[in-house]
């Protein structure tokens, strides 16, 4: 009832002994708490907390109009219904590396288990888009330096993400890692890989774990959780996907609403509410209020 009863220490504990064991764990993105509910009782491994889905979820392009203070509180709003370890975007930090180091200190005090940092210049733009600019390799380092030494649960993970390989090349992709992880950086989110290939080389450069963003109508192709897998590749991402979906169907059914003048013909694909009830655990609300309130007034 309520919140998850996990402690984000303990997520975040589990989470790093899981990806310490070398399997690939899946994170599909929640776009609301409801999601992360829904992502937890299919079976996944965890959640993830898209910027771009932050972004759009207030009507806004994802070229860093958010701030710290809505990311984080729309994060824990998530990260505290389920039991899994929730990772949340955090673009380019939010500033200069002392806003960095905060970031990374309410993004704990928000229950999240890890986020990453990426090297575009501010403001950004969406990772799978041309005309992205990076900064210097000096600035990337100061980003996650001041984020290490800003983490106070050392589970708490640290990942660098960037976005180099679609301005400079693969080469440039892997040199920028390295130097990440040397700076501090617990994984690395190489951005844009075009191919597997591009991956099995990341993964045999580096002794930490990489994440692929599986994102539709970007520049990566879509790999399977297999393929993934025998790339060397760690953690999985679907950042937009159930928006894009959701969002989807609410088109389709807007349309039906208009030519039709009802939803008859939607009931098949809408959530029961039986199962609504279900996933946000009802009858344990209920179970509660009769147990606080069963009670007579004496007369």
């Amino acid at each position: 009832m309520l919140y998850s009863t996990t402690t984000p220490a303990e997520k975040r504990r589990l989470f790093r002994e899981r990806l310490a064991s070398g399997e690939l764990l899946r994170f599909p993105g929640a776009f609301n708490p409801l999601s992360a509910r829904l992502i937890e009782q299919k079976g996944f491994e965890g959640v993830y907390i898209s910027g771009a889905v932050l972004s759009a979820d207030l009507g806004l392009p994802d070229i860093g109009l958010t701030t710290l203070t809505e990311v984080a509180g729309r994060a824990k709003q998530i990260a505290r219904m389920t039991d899994l370890p929730a990772i949340v975007d955090a673009d380019t930090g939010f500033g200069e590396p002392m806003n960095v180091a905060r970031t990374i200190q309410e993004l704990e005090d928000a229950g999240l288990a890890g986020t990453h940092i990426e090297d575009q210049v501010n403001p950004k733009r969406c990772g799978h888009l041309d005309g992205k600019s990076v900064v210097n390799q000096d600035t990337a380092i100061k980003r996650i330096r001041a984020a290490a030494d800003a983490r106070r649960d050392p589970d708490f993970l640290i990942m660098a993400r960037t976005d180099i390989r679609a301005v400079e090349g693969l080469d440039a992709a892997v040199d920028r890692a390295k130097a990440l992880v040397d700076a501090g950086a617990d994984a690395i989110f190489p951005e844009a890989m075009r191919d597997l290939s591009e991956f099995e080389a990341m993964a045999k450069a580096l002794d930490v774990p990489i994440l692929a963003n599986m994102t539709e109508f970007g520049k990566s192709d879509l790999f399977s959780v297999d393929q993934l897998r025998d790339a060397g590749v760690n953690l999985v991402i679907w950042p937009v996907s159930l928006l894009r979906i959701a969002m989807g169907a609410a088109d389709r059914a807007l349309d039906t609403l208009l030519a039709e003048g009802h939803l008859t013909s939607k009931l098949g694909e809408m959530q029961h509410r039986a199962d609504l009830y279900d996933l946000i655990d009802y009858e344990q609300y209920n179970r509660f209020d009769q147990g606080v309130f069963n009670f007579t007034v004496e007369r």
